[in-house]
């Protein structure tokens, strides 16, 4: 571990300029002359458009440009965004129905793009908005998340995108039919909204050499940059991306929106920079959503309550259109996990996504695995609970044992490293369980409901295993490391640059992270799925190697001996015979003297041989008023396996807000529609968030067992505490009205929704 990472606490570089408000985020950087963007939007869910008249809002003084779909396609702007499909269970690939960048004959959403206006002011924008006449015939929308209905798309039978279908579908019916207990029970997955801190936005111009530059709130250039170039048929050369900082993204802001391509076009065809921002309730409306699904889901067991088959039928509601990795993350993405840390041999997932009249459906942090781990623990509560087993018991019985890895999954994944009994009784001691019986007696005699829950997760590290490092020496001592990954703010500048200076000796303050800029970077897999500092430290670990051995053979050189007596202890080189200890920045600055340029700059690549599977136990103890519905997460324990961590204190804040956004989807966060699609909570006076005043202490603790999947021994650990927290805290929640004889919770746990539980079940 020495060698690869101190794992010591080390506070935030970057937010010393956050916290004296100099952070450079879209709205700081944008053009000081652009023209202003608005979007005009649907406000129906599903209907046929009739008439679309623009010609006086261009006539409203200020305004530049006001794009219609057919402009677009009058200009020559390809009207279909990029969507990956799923397989079918046929061996067919599941259906993506062209999805315009401004609605085109019909509305399929509130909130969908149906006119762009550009103007001096975005007061200007929004008075030509009104001047737009948008005369539409309304139709039935489709809102079930179900088979069938009015069609959001002609040419989609049933509303079905994909039928998805992973296991032996047989051999898991006969598991059933045969075992000694069968469990059977429908798990609801509510939508909600990744609410980042910073809404979507960008800005483009036209640069001095007449290339496009298209700046946008993001988690990785190179993706929107192929999708922008072949939308408006320009080379990929003639078109820059970047990204500065990023206030949250969560996964949203992961995918291409038809925004960017718009405001692309729109400061082309003006040859004036344009600028557009979300305000919240446009994001509320527009940005992708999390979640929306629903399952029934069985688990059979024999005799001593090892499980024997595991069933998932999941309908996974995708919006109105398949938004770019839309239809992977209710089907591939969740069968990464679907077993989750138990040795299931026979399992069969069947998972079909549905058309609906809604804003599309996407990755929200976690994307999938959440999903397929809340379902997954929330059905072993369920066992113990109707088995009369403890809930830790049914767990340890089931668990992969530590002497089975690598342990292969029906899924095709191969779990590298675990011990999870050895994480299981860390979090007993940690959130004191010896104590709980104490707690319950003190909460009941308050008048209180307690209740506590557990939950085992285990995730899969996604996106690009490979990725790209630069490692540049400048004229003025610095060192300059360019990588493919996109801070959203987590502490990518703190993390990169102190482990460079772990491993070469040069200080913190003279290293600079360069990232968000397609002109300088050739590549990269942008930020998403966990990925960024096992995949990036991996790399930036091999481009150190060439440095040092290239410097090793100038310094032999200059002193007269051969490479193999040249040796780096990652501070300064040694040697043999010699005084000289110069660090790498001094070696640096001796090549760059003798007119060695060559050496100053070192771009390397390099892939991780496989995945790492970060897991842990998470505890939560909730306590509920019955005679108001509310409900308090009174003490939360979290054990993580996350391998070798660089830095701790990163580590344990992004545990932190991960659960937080668990507890929030939990217990409080949901985007509803009513029966006409409308959006009724559009704003934060009707979107509910936790605050400091709801949120409790966490105790986190690590249990390490570092993974074989990279040198470093890491694990991602990015989007665990989404991952676990769900079903820990409803796990809770159900312990807590299961005693009142509440029998099928389902989240959100709101105020006035357990109260209505707990006054049916009397």
């Amino acid at each position: 571990m020495e060698k690869f990472g101190r794992a010591q606490p080390f506070t935030r570089l970057e937010d010393v300029r956050f916290l004296k408000g100099e952070g450079r985020y879209i709205d700081d950087i944008a053009p000081e002359k652009a023209y202003f963007g608005y979007f005009l939007r649907s406000p129906v869910a599903h209907a046929e458009i009739g008439e679309l008249n623009v010609a006086d809002a261009r006539e409203v003084e200020g305004v530049h440009l006001v794009l219609t779909a057919d402009d677009l396609i009058e200009a020559g702007v390809a009207m279909k965004m990029f969507a990956a499909r799923t397989p079918n269970r046929d061996g067919s690939k599941g259906t993506v129905p062209d999805r315009p960048l401004l609605a085109h004959r019909k509305l399929r959403f509130v909130g969908e793009a149906v006119a762009f206006i550009v103007a001096d002011s975005i007061e200007a924008a929004k008075d030509a908005a009104e001047m737009i006449e948008l005369d539409f015939d309304e139709l039935e929308p489709h809102l079930e998340i179900a088979p069938g209905g009015p069609l959001v798309h002609d040419d989609v039978p049933d509303n079905l995108a994909y039928d998805f279908g992973l296991g032996d579908e047989a051999a898991t019916e006969a598991a059933i039919a045969e075992a000694a207990h069968v469990v059977t029970c429908e798990v609801d997955d509510t939508r909600v909204a990744a609410v980042s801190m910073e809404p979507r936005g960008g800005f483009a111009e036209v640069m001095e050499d007449g290339r496009l530059h298209v700046a946008l709130s993001g988690q990785g250039v190179w993706g929107p940059k192929n999708q922008i170039a072949k939308a408006l048929g320009i080379e990929p050369d003639d078109l820059r991306v970047t990204t500065p900082d990023v206030g949250g993204g969560f996964g949203m802001k992961a995918q291409m929106y038809p925004e960017y391509i718009v405001m692309a076009h729109a400061a082309r065809t003006l040859k004036h920079p344009v600028r557009w921002m979300a305000d919240r309730t446009e994001s509320l409306l527009s940005d992708n959503a999390g979640r929306a699904l629903t399952h029934t889901a069985t688990l059979a067991f024999d005799e001593d309550y090892k499980i024997t088959g595991y069933k998932v039928e999941t309908l996974s509601d995708l919006g109105a259109y398949s938004s770019q990795f839309g239809q992977m993350i209710q089907s591939n993405l969740f069968a990464r996990v679907l077993t989750g840390v138990y040795d299931i041999r026979v399992a069969w997932q069947n998972a079909r996504g549905i058309y609906t009249n809604t804003v599309q459906v996407d990755a929200y942090r976690g994307a999938g695995r959440p999903e397929a781990i809340y379902l997954l623990e929330t059905m072993m509560d369920r066992a113990a609970r109707e088995l009369g087993l403890d809930p830790w018991e049914i767990r340890r019985r089931n668990f992969i044992p530590a002497d089975a890895f690598p342990y292969d999954t029906i899924s095709g994944e191969t779990y590298d490293v675990g011990d999870f009994n050895r994480v299981l009784s860390r979090v007993a001691e940690e959130a004191d369980l010896a104590g709980y019986t104490k707690r319950h007696e003190q909460s009941e005699a308050a008048g209180k409901l307690r209740g506590i829950g557990l939950a085992y997760y285990i995730e899969s590290i996604l996106g690009a295993p490979e990725e790209d490092a630069t490692l540049e020496f400048t004229d003025d001592g610095r060192v300059l490391l360019y990588v493919g990954t996109q801070s959203n703010g987590q502490g990518h500048e703190t993390v990169y640059a102190k482990f460079l200076s772990d491993q070469t000796g040069i200080p913190v303050e003279k290293i600079e992270i360069v990232q968000g800029d397609s002109d300088r970077i050739a590549r990269g897999g942008g930020t998403g799925g966990s990925r960024s500092v096992t995949v990036q430290n991996n790399v930036t670990l091999v481009a150190i190697e060439t440095v040092v051995k290239n410097f090793s053979a100038f310094l032999a050189e200059l002193e007269g001996v051969s490479a193999d007596e040249v040796s780096f202890d990652d501070e300064v080189f040694r040697i043999a015979g010699s005084n000289l200890t110069p660090t790498m920045l001094d070696a640096a600055a001796l090549a760059k003297s003798k007119g060695r340029e060559e050496l100053l700059r070192v771009t390397e690549t390099a892939k991780l041989p496989a995945r790492s599977f970060p897991n842990g136990a998470h505890v939560a103890e909730v306590e509920i008023d019955p005679e108001t519905g509310k409900t308090v997460l009174d003490r939360y324990t979290v054990t993580d396996d996350f391998g070798n961590m660089i830095n701790p204190l990163l580590v344990e804040g992004q545990v932190h807000g991960g659960v937080v956004q668990g507890m929030g989807q939990l217990m409080m966060e949901h985007l509803v529609t009513d029966e006409d699609g409308q959006v009724l909570t559009a704003s934060f006076m009707d979107y509910a968030m936790p605050r400091a005043d709801t949120t409790p202490f966490m105790k986190f603790t690590t249990e390490p067992v570092p993974s074989t999947a990279n040198v470093l021994g890491m694990k991602g650990c990015g989007e665990a505490g989404t991952v676990g927290s769900m079903a820990a805290i409803g796990n809770a929640i159900t312990d807590a009205l299961w005693q009142k004889g509440v029998r099928a919770p389902q989240m959100p746990y709101t105020p006035q929704r357990v109260w209505k539980m707990l006054k049916d079940a009397s």
